[in-house]
């Protein structure tokens, strides 16, 4: 009774020293400069409105004026924008032109690389080349080019990077390149935490669930789901059935739940390397991730839709047996 006591109690002590630890936050982050990739909508759009009311200095990449002028009318004089392609590297040297700029020398306290896209998203049989590389120039490519240019910046101030992965970035369960670039985007933070951490710069990943932004609509999703079916060849679709369309049901409304994450790796003293962010990345999908490939494929295969040759297929082994 003695041993398991004081087994408990030891847990409980981690416990305790880590929750203190994890609430220890950097002091002087008033006035610090924070550059945000993806500003138009959803979480870097919050996250620039959270760190403008905390005093930071928030230089918000929008991918249009639309979206930049909307930011500007509600927020700080203190906050500023500009416009980023980052498929186009002319547009990401002048936002790095424009960053250095405005930091004056002093260096780049964050980096958050929010912007990406999602679609297309569909059966592996469904895609071209070219709807690879539309999300992997995005979400991966540019993400490490906007980085690799401001580097200095960050060494400098011995600053954070904060990289937005996804839960498919640790369990890829649906075709394109969307999966491709949120493993590619682990990968290259891991290495880049390990670079980095002899210069001072910390590296941490946000893992979202499923959440509603301008990424993942459903609308967005359904419109290029439709493009490629139509795209198919007549033997493709009768082996999916005129019914199959995936639609994510599952997506959580409350983005703060992410960009609460995101302050948290900026203003943490001992910000953490991966934040899994929603209720169904903690307790569903990065659990699935470490489950056997037996385990995880079988849960998969009961959420997500069956092709009509599957099932099929199916019926035709069953009759015979």
């Amino acid at each position: 009774n003695q041993l398991w006591i004081g087994i408990l109690a030891s847990i409980l002590f981690l416990i305790i020293c880590w929750l203190i630890r994890d609430s220890l936050n950097v002091k002087d982050l008033n006035g610090k400069h924070v550059f945000i990739t993806g500003c138009d909508s959803g979480f870097g759009n919050l996250l620039a409105k959270q760190l403008d009311q905390r005093g930071f200095h928030v230089i918000a990449a929008c991918l249009t004026e639309k979206g930049s002028r909307e930011l500007l009318a509600c927020t700080s004089l203190s906050l500023k924008t500009v416009i980023l392609n980052l498929t186009d590297s002319i547009s990401i040297d002048n936002a790095v032109e424009f960053v250095k700029q405005e930091t004056d020398g002093e260096g780049l306290f964050g980096l958050v690389n929010n912007a990406g896209r999602a679609t297309p998203m569909a059966p592996t049989d469904w895609m071209q080349i070219d709807d690879f590389n539309t999300i992997l120039d995005v979400n991966l490519i540019g993400l490490i080019e906007i980085t690799l240019k401001l580097l200095p910046l960050l060494k400098k101030a011995k600053g954070r990077v904060v990289n937005v992965a996804s839960v498919m970035g640790r369990l890829a369960f649906l075709g394109g390149g969307y999966c491709l670039s949120k493993w590619g985007v682990e990968a290259f933070s891991d290495i880049l935490r390990r670079d980095m951490q002899h210069f001072g710069v910390k590296v941490s990943i946000i893992e979202p669930g499923c959440f509603k932004t301008g990424v993942t609509s459903s609308e967005v999703i359904e419109r290029d789901l439709l493009r490629l079916w139509n795209q198919l060849t007549p033997e493709v679709r009768e082996s999916y059935g005129d019914k199959y369309f995936v639609e994510c049901k599952l997506c959580d409304s409350d983005i703060s739940k992410v960009t609460k994450c995101m302050e948290h790796a900026l203003i943490a003293k001992y910000p953490r390397t991966r934040y899994g962010s929603g209720w169904d990345a903690k307790f569903f999908w990065l659990p699935l991730s470490y489950a056997p490939t037996l385990l995880s494929d079988m849960m998969l295969r009961m959420l997500l839709p069956t092709p009509a040759a599957s099932r099929k297929s199916v019926s035709r082994v069953q009759l015979d047996v």
